[in-house]
């Protein structure tokens, strides 16, 4: 054979190689988001779905691989999805908020790409925009650990996610109306486990026809229960009756393990927990998820109830639901979310233990003190805010002006504290700096509890309790082991102290999860910029849509991508077919 024949085949060998054995698997999405018509509570209404389903499909990955979600808007209205706990990293782009990303208009398709870095755990994605995840759109995301780390618990034997929610037969449309006008949200007309209505125990509140989710598992076996609050703003207690449940992950870090009869998840919380099999079956199990830290007697009869089945159950579930216990008591709660703590000595997404990350050692480098407030009249309308400012999403995302350098589309000049002014309506960011280590303290003035969520970073939290935080508070802080995650619940008249590493450049949103609070201004963004080096951030995206400002930038979408029944190619399938075109070339050179 010629020299050169041998040359071609050898590049060629050798490109195929490296694209085979390079890099980290994609994984290949394709989601028509639509509405659908169901009867959660008895009642005909629009529900949003994602490819015909309520609940969306479970994004089911592992550390370091990369995700591709094509994402066709099939409302009448703009439409978002954000990824709640992705972190992004360097790559805000994706994180679909308003401050990162214009809107996808209805009818037209935009096709997110991230990578799901350094990460392990149970989160779930919901639309960021109008109010819509009161309609659904939600879904759960699972990060696995990679083969060689190991999971600090036995494998379970199934794996099951479950979504709690408040719910109301009103639509998003006319709940975020509701709210423009300043009425309250109110009593919710129940709550959808898994986006089902109530089992009927009480046929006196559950009318007949309600479907209801049942749970079939085996005797002896273990599942891992991934529990999601995906609601609009009610904090639920779960519990499953005469079951333990075992805290093993919440949010991307492994706890402590401990076991539970209920635990509280606040708006946008998620928790892992292992529950074995090991009741006689004599019946079926009520699973519940009921509001907590409510008075009024109208909430008596809003409770979610599906029922766990054995294989072998002798019969239905019967007797009393299983007790809340101290309903209306904010200090049970408080004083179980402290017993939460980070397992210093398990690896997760890298092979190092978690506690090897000292962060009650590391010099903080700024403090902001964010005190929020019921809604207000702020120029004529109803608005909250965080530190007297009210939230305004500019036309043009901030990630864009940055970008294209458009001047006086925000400020850097978000108070590190409540200043002596009347409140106003801004686009304000919280100025961050690069690889700093910050100190956030939530301090909850309103009459219900409030859930914060940071895009981009899992932060520690290190300190709650009831009354106004000092600067002598930090001596309660736990500076060992404070969980670290991405949503935290701050307690009415209390506060909640956080701590995080700044090391990831963008723009990042935080935010209520409470929908009402968010909608009317609960939000700011955590601005971190690297001024020494531009490629700490991703490149703007090829696809990106242009809006406000830019909007003349912006050609209608006459190429739409289409992924459907594209597969991911896995490290293993790489390496088989390495073997064969090197088996292949060796015959040939024979």
């Amino acid at each position: 054979m010629p020299t050169s024949s041998y040359s071609f085949l050898f590049i060629l060998l050798f490109c195929f190689s490296t694209a085979a054995l390079a890099g980290d698997p994609f994984v290949f999405y394709d989601w028509t988001v639509s509405y659908l018509t169901a009867s959660p509570l008895g009642v005909k209404q629009k529900v949003i779905g994602i490819n015909g389903q309520f609940p969306g499909p479970i994004l089911n990955v592992t550390t370091n691989w990369n995700v591709v979600v094509n994402v066709k808007n099939g409302l009448d209205e703009p439409f978002l999805l954000t990824w709640n706990g992705i972190q992004h990293r360097k790559n805000s782009w994706q994180d679909g908020v308003l401050g990162t990303n214009c809107p996808i208009p209805a009818g037209w398709n935009w096709t997110y790409q991230f990578q799901v870095k350094d990460q392990i755990g149970s989160f779930f994605y919901f639309p960021s925009l109008s109010f819509q995840r009161a309609a659904g759109g939600y879904g759960g995301i699972i990060i696995n650990n990679r083969e060689v780390i190991p999971v600090p618990f036995g494998m379970p034997d199934g794996d099951i996610a479950i979504f709690i929610s408040d719910w109301y037969s009103k639509s998003h449309k006319e709940l975020r109306q509701d709210v423009e006008k300043g009425i309250n949200l109110g009593v919710p007309d129940g709550i959808l486990i898994n986006g089902l209505g109530p089992y009927r125990i009480d046929g006196a509140v559950v009318p007949d026809g309600i479907t209801y989710l049942k749970i079939n598992v085996e005797p002896g076996k273990t599942y891992r229960l991934r529990v999601h609050n995906v609601g609009i703003s009610t904090s639920l207690n779960f519990r499953i009756q005469n079951h333990n449940l075992l805290l093993v992950e919440t949010e991307g870090s492994y706890t402590v393990q401990q076991n539970y009869t209920n635990m509280d998840v606040h708006v946008g919380q998620s928790y892992s927990f292992l529950v074995t099999m090991d009741q006689n079956a004599s019946s079926d199990y009520y699973i519940v998820a009921s509001p907590r830290f409510v008075n009024s007697s109208a909430w008596g009869s809003v409770t979610g109830v599906a029922i766990l089945h054995y294989s072998n159950s002798q019969g239905p579930a019967s007797g009393p639901l299983p007790d809340l216990p101290n309903e209306n008591d904010p200090y049970f709660s408080m004083n179980q979310a402290r017993s939460i703590r980070w397992n210093v000595s398990a690896g997760a997404a890298r092979p190092n233990p978690q506690g090897s990350f000292k962060y009650g050692q590391i010099t903080v480098t700024d403090v902001y003190v964010i005190l929020n407030r019921p809604p207000e009249l702020i120029d004529g309308k109803w608005r909250t805010t965080l530190n007297g400012i009210s939230y305004l999403p500019p036309s043009t995302p901030l990630t864009l002006a940055q970008q294209f350098n458009i001047p006086g589309v925000y400020k850097l000049d978000f108070p590190n504290k409540l200043m002596n002014r009347p409140p106003k309506i801004d686009t304000s960011l919280i100025n961050g700096t690069y690889r700093g280590f910050m100190e956030i303290i939530f301090q909850n003035n309103d009459t219900t509890v409030q859930s914060y969520h940071l895009d981009g970073f899992a932060f520690f939290v290190v300190g709650m309790d009831f009354g106004v935080w000092t600067e002598n508070s930090r001596v309660t802080y736990n500076k060992w082991d404070g969980v670290a995650r991405c949503t935290t619940q701050v307690f009415p008249g209390a506060w909640t102290a956080i701590l995080v590493s700044l090391d990831n450049a963008g723009n990042w949103n935080l935010r209520s999860e409470n929908l009402d609070s968010w909608y009317l201004g609960q939000e700011v963004y955590l601005n971190v910029l690297n001024t020494e080096n531009d490629t700490d951030e991703a490149p703007l995206p090829g696809n990106a849509i242009y809006c406000g400002l830019l909007s003349s930038l912006q050609t209608d979408q006459a190429q739409r991508v289409n992924f459907s029944g594209a597969s991911s190619l896995s490290d293993g399938h790489r390496r088989i077919l390495v073997i064969i075109l090197i088996a292949f070339l060796g015959t040939f050179f024979k």
